[in-house]
């Protein structure tokens, strides 16, 4: 991570899948790699989303929902596969997802163009899901591979149904410097890779056998911890007085966190702001809502 680049604009890239979340309250622009760029472009970054949508109305549609969120559309790209949909369904505010096959980012292609975005790249967010097919995984690493030394790689794991194994999560925390994930999957990440069944000790053997700078771990309403090799931060979360659902509330706490270890801000300022930026997300209908001024003024320092 640079301390040379400018914080006001730094290039960010949310890699992976995009589509649209079928909730029950609406259609919404969705996928966490896509979140994670809006939520970072609001702020102060220059967002950009590397995936692929179809040749079809809705692969329009997102290019049209992109450019309303403010978010470019140089790393999107139209393949003859139809544009992805997810059904959501809530209970107690918590999403379940269905997650189709054989959609337009599962057949994402790497080229010139992208390469040379790579390159500009100062963090690249990417998740598991997005790496389910052959193609799109090796288009997915080849991105990453071709990324600045100081450019910040974050493996948000992300993990849905039964769309991950043993050898990419390998692979992607090779490629990777910080990895976030939840309660839920740290013993399932624990039990994939031989690891200690105690979480601090899952977490300890995380950063050292994938030399890894910060292990973010996110526990819902029970609060996060951030972890690197010298500190642990503790946050116990910013109350929530009523959830409207919880869809993008982690992939907005990883924009912040990105921002912040960009900035080289102290941990516990990220923690607070990551937390306080996921807690209004969870008060919003959908992933992308705009952050009011009063409270984008206490998360850009």
């Amino acid at each position: 991570m640079s301390a040379n680049v400018p914080f006001n604009t730094p290039c960010i890239i949310g890699l992976g899948e995009i589509l649209w979340d079928m909730l029950p309250s609406g259609t919404f622009l969705g996928g966490a790699p896509a979140n994670f760029a809006f939520h970072a472009n609001q702020l102060g970054a220059r967002g950009h989303v590397v995936s692929a949508v179809g040749n079809d109305d809705r692969g329009q549609g997102i290019v049209d929902a992109l450019g309303q969120l403010g978010l470019t559309t140089v790393g999107l790209r139209r393949v003859p596969h139809p544009t992805s949909t997810v059904t959501v369904t809530t209970v107690d505010g918590q999403p379940s997802y269905t997650i189709h096959t054989d959609v337009a980012w599962d057949f994402l292609p790497f080229d010139d163009e992208l390469k040379k975005l790579a390159q500009q790249a100062d963090a690249v967010c990417f998740g598991s899901l997005a790496q389910r097919s052959p193609g799109s995984r090796h288009s997915l690493q080849s991105f990453l591979r071709a990324t600045r030394q100081d450019c910040c790689r974050v493996f948000d794991i992300n993990l849905r149904q039964h769309y991950y194994d043993t050898a990419t999560i390998q692979e992607s925390l090779a490629l990777s410097h910080v990895l976030k994930l939840n309660h839920e999957e740290l013993p399932i990440v624990a039990d994939l890779l031989k690891l200690p069944s105690d979480p601090d000790s899952t977490i300890r053997e995380l950063l050292q056998r994938y030399g890894l700078r910060l292990v973010a771990l996110t526990r819902g309403g029970d609060g996060s911890s951030l972890c690197n090799k010298w500190r642990v931060s503790h946050h116990p979360g910013h109350r929530v007085e009523q959830v409207a659902d919880t869809v993008g509330a982690g992939d907005s706490f990883t924009a912040a966190l990105v921002m912040g270890l960009l900035h080289q801000d102290d941990l516990d300022v990220i923690h607070d702001r990551a937390a306080r930026l996921a807690s209004f997300v969870c008060t919003q209908r959908g992933a992308t809502p705009r952050i009011p001024d009063g409270l984008r003024s206490k998360l850009v320092g």
